[in-house]
């Protein structure tokens, strides 16, 4: 039986996740809705992507019984507020990164998803594709020996975008891009808590961050350093050096098709997307939607 989504968003991102879910099989995959804040924008991307049911407003989807789960594309700053919606009317999410616009809002976020036994996980795409399972098995093999130093780097000039710039809008580097170099990080360490971090950066007049560079030190006297901006390009790929040896994420760490072990690479091709994509390798969206599935199926009711 298919898993049913629906999406909750009608913006680029939304539009990704569609074209990614369409090279999975369709006996898997459907998409049974999709909700904007403007019915006839809701109207023109159901068009567009063939999708049945369009609605003016996300509250719709909370009472569309042939939903298992809901796709949240929005602003980072409605996550909270739809996300909490969607779980109290006992749907499944899964929700955009960043999974809120602080900690407070996260756990709000978990304890209505426990409260109502539904699942809920924050869609960092990139720990599922075939690179980081890799990356992972190789970790556990002990293959470059044990873990002293971690570098991530992601930097893409944004500034000509507003709500990257604009707090109300939940943007800065941080929230928008830097996640995916502290999510690498702690994938790295296994979900660690670091013993010290240190960051330090600089804010645009708007009061966002434009650029940061942390350093976090992990018990054994093990490094991690990322940095991320939205102001300059960044060589935006990932290493973890090891007493054995090093593994290295060419750039994009963040959606990666290529992984070097001691300078021996390996290739993991994408699907062709069947129409246009916003962002960079975007079919790689079908990874954590796969996931999703899965997890649904085992009747896991939390994931994060």
């Amino acid at each position: 039986m298919a898993t049913r989504w629906g999406i909750c968003g009608a913006g680029k991102i939304s539009n990704d996740f569609i074209v990614a879910l369409k090279t999975l099989p369709p006996e898997e995959h459907q998409i049974v809705a999709v909700a904007a804040r403007d019915w006839m924008h809701a109207q023109q991307f159901a068009r567009k992507h063939g999708i049945r049911r369009a609605y003016g407003s996300y509250e719709a989807l909370t009472k569309d019984e042939d939903i298992d789960v809901v796709y949240v594309g929005v602003l980072h700053t409605e996550h909270l507020k739809v996300g909490l919606m969607l779980l109290q009317a006992k749907k499944n999410v899964l929700c955009e990164k960043p999974f809120a616009m602080n900690s407070r809002e996260v756990q709000q976020l978990i304890a209505a998803s426990k409260k109502s036994n539904v699942f809920l996980m924050e869609a960092i795409w990139t720990r599922f594709f075939p690179v980081s399972i890799e990356v992972s098995r190789l970790l556990d093999q002990k293959t470059i020996g044990e873990v002293k130093l971690v570098k991530a780097y992601f930097g893409s000039p944004q500034l000509h975008i507003p709500r990257c710039v604009e707090k109300e809008t939940g943007g800065g580097a941080l929230l928008d891009i830097g996640v995916y170099c502290l999510q690498f990080i702690c994938m790295v360490f296994n979900g660690e808590k670091p013993q010290a971090i240190h960051a330090t950066g600089v804010c645009l007049d708007s009061g966002v961050d434009e650029s940061m560079a942390v350093v976090l030190k992990f018990s054994r006297n093990r490094l991690a350093l990322c940095a991320f901006s939205i102001s300059a390009t960044l060589p935006n790929d990932a290493t973890i050096c090891g007493t054995k040896g090093t593994i290295r994420i060419p750039a994009p760490m963040w959606c990666p098709t290529s992984l070097l072990v001691n300078d021996t690479e390996s290739q993991y091709p994408l699907p062709d997307p069947a129409m246009p994509l916003n962002f960079t390798n975007s079919t790689g969206l079908r990874y954590e939607a796969e996931e999703v599935r899965q997890c649904l199926l085992k009747g896991k009711a939390l994931q994060q």
